[in-house]
């Protein structure tokens, strides 16, 4: 949170989905659809877009078990966009909590040489 930043990040979120959600029935890749339709607004209204969404299909290098469902990029202008998104009150987030059985969310910043 300290790390100052002003310039254009991407956050690498890394996806493993339940297999059922017990709460809603659904599975959990099912769930987060929906959280991700309920998310957008948010992430539209933070001047943040989506930079890539999709399937890992095979390890290039290192292990030959993917671990993770899906791969999501998401890049906000500054910090302080990404902040004011997830500490929004009606910000959906336990929608992807429920969806998820493991998850990573790293904080890229650009290598500017």
């Amino acid at each position: 949170m300290e790390l100052p930043v002003d310039t254009p990040l991407q956050m690498l979120n890394l996806l493993k989905f339940k297999e059922t959600v017990a709460e809603t029935g659904r599975t959990g890749e099912a769930q987060y659809k929906a959280y991700m339709k309920a998310a957008m607004p948010f992430i539209q209204g933070s001047n943040a877009k989506v930079i890539f969404y999709g399937v890992p299909k095979f390890t290039v290098i290192g292990p030959e078990v993917l671990e993770w469902d899906k791969v999501l990029i998401v890049e906000y202008a500054t910090k302080a966009d990404f902040i004011n998104m997830v500490t929004n009150p009606d910000y959906p987030a336990h929608m992807r909590t429920l969806a998820l059985a493991d998850a990573r969310l790293i904080f890229c910043e650009p290598f500017l040489t």
